[in-house]
């Protein structure tokens, strides 16, 4: 895997787990999550996000698949994902949940989308619902490895960087296809995102957003790291 978006090719759909949260009809199979990543992708492009473009993202709390989709759908763009958006992002897009999007003051030029809730603004754009009726067909943005994919605070990594750290993960905790990972760390943390969403599908395991159920790995610090369930625990600060 070259790229973030090899990770949801279309030769990684199957039935298996990808993302497992709190009900079954909100967890999403890798076919789901792959088809789910291509159209939002399809519709960052549509609103002008574009190969070194920003798409500033809140994660909110607790998580669901949507961050999750705008990650993946920016890195097919050759775009930047930013877990801190702060409050006034500069960004080209930003996807934040329902109850948060007024507190943010974005550039002119931003495209707001927001998940859960319909919004009350119509400035705005619903997330699913976009996502719902667009094209179930991967961009045809080419991307290089060496292009950012995350940035945070003052740091920016490449997908080459961030898969690489991924794989050590990996191969530092043996994970496979019947791990489940949980996320107990902000995904404002880039070690999160690697540890917590890349390492895990890149070996075919599952996401765990459900934070009262326990996986077999999760990722956490501090006090979290302590209390997590789970019998191993990756320390998102060591990963990168």
């Amino acid at each position: 895997m070259d790229v973030i978006g090899d990770l949801v090719a279309r030769d990684r759909r199957s039935d298996d787990l990808a993302v497992r949260t709190d009900s079954r009809a909100g967890s999403y199979s890798y076919e789901k999550c792959c088809t789910n990543a291509w159209k939002t992708g399809n519709i960052l492009r549509h609103y002008g996000v574009r190969g070194g473009a920003t798409v500033a993202v809140d994660a909110g709390d607790p998580l669901t698949p949507p961050p999750l989709l705008a990650l993946f759908g920016a890195c097919l763009l050759g775009a930047t994902t930013r877990f801190d958006p702060g409050e006034s992002p500069s960004a080209k897009a930003l996807v934040a949940p329902a109850a948060r999007a007024d507190a943010y003051d974005p550039d002119p030029g931003t495209k707001t989308f927001v998940y859960g809730d319909v919004p009350d603004d119509p400035e705005f754009a619903h997330f699913e619902a976009e996502m719902w009726s667009e094209n179930p067909t991967a961009p045809p943005d080419r991307v290089d490895p060496t292009d950012t994919a995350l940035a945070a605070a003052d740091r920016e990594f490449t997908h080459e960087r961030l898969l690489s750290a991924a794989e050590r993960v990996v191969d530092e905790y043996g994970l496979a296809a019947d791990d489940e990972v949980s996320v107990r760390a902000p995904l404002a943390d880039p070690g999160t995102v690697v540890a917590g969403v890349l390492a895990p599908v890149a070996a075919g395991a599952t996401v765990l957003v459900d934070r009262e159920s326990t996986g077999t790995v999760a990722v956490a610090s501090g006090d979290a790291a302590d209390n997590a369930p789970e019998p191993a625990v990756v320390d998102p600060g060591d990963v990168l």
